[in-house]
Order: C-alpha cells, then sequence, then structure tokens
C-alpha cells in the first residue's frame, strides 16, 4: 500500500470514528442541554467536557487500531480492525455514559 493512501484511510477511520461519536453523543445529550421543565436540569458540561472528549476518542480508537494493524498486516485487517474498534467504542459509550436524562424526583412528591 502506498503511504499517502494509508495516511487517507486512517483519516477516514478518524473521521468516521468521530462522527460516530457525534451521532451516538446528539440523543443522549438533548435533555441536558434543554433542561426539560423551566430548564431546571440543565447541565452544559456535556458541550465543554464530554463532547470534546468523545469526539477525540471516537477519532482516536479505530486511527490507532488502523495505524497499529496495518504494519505487520494487509490492509484489509487494518480496515477491519478498525471498524471492530469503532463498533467496540461505540458499544463502550453508550454502555458507559449516560448523562442526566429525567428531571429531579423532587417533582413526584405527592401533596407538593
Amino acid at each position: 500500500m502506498k503511504p499517502e493512501a494509508g495516511r487517507r484511510a486512517g483519516y477516514f477511520f478518524a473521521g468516521l470514528g468521530a462522527l460516530a461519536g457525534l451521532v451516538v453523543w446528539v440523543p443522549r445529550a438533548a435533555f441536558s442541554m434543554d433542561g426539560g421543565f423551566e430548564s431546571h436540569a440543565r447541565d452544559l458540561s456535556v458541550l465543554y467536557a464530554d463532547l470534546p472528549l468523545i469526539l477525540l476518542g471516537g477519532a482516536l480508537v479505530p486511527l490507532l487500531a488502523w495505524t497499529l494493524t496495518i504494519r505487520r498486516l494487509p490492509p484489509w485487517a487494518g480496515a477491519v480492525a478498525a471498524l471492530a474498534a469503532l463498533a467496540l467504542g461505540v458499544w463502550g459509550l453508550t454502555e458507559w455514559w449516560t448523562p442526566r436524562q429525567h428531571p429531579d424526583p423532587g417533582y413526584d412528591i405527592p401533596g407538593m
């Protein structure tokens, strides 16, 4: 494989990973940005803390898998490794990262 083609493939996998991270982040962070009723539960840390980390991790995980694999194996194996690392990264993100999704339980107190 030519070095230029390998570099472009690495950029492609990094961009694909960042895009996948963004697609997973948007619906999960929507409630934290909106805040629910009267913006009571607004948490903008999903914008300045979580989003950059998710985008960085999404870009680096498949790129690292691609780079480490193509050193010893053929390029198709690198593509499989990058896509597998991306899938595992997205699965791990959906299992681990869950921002606030519902208002505080204080709204459900009867008689108030």
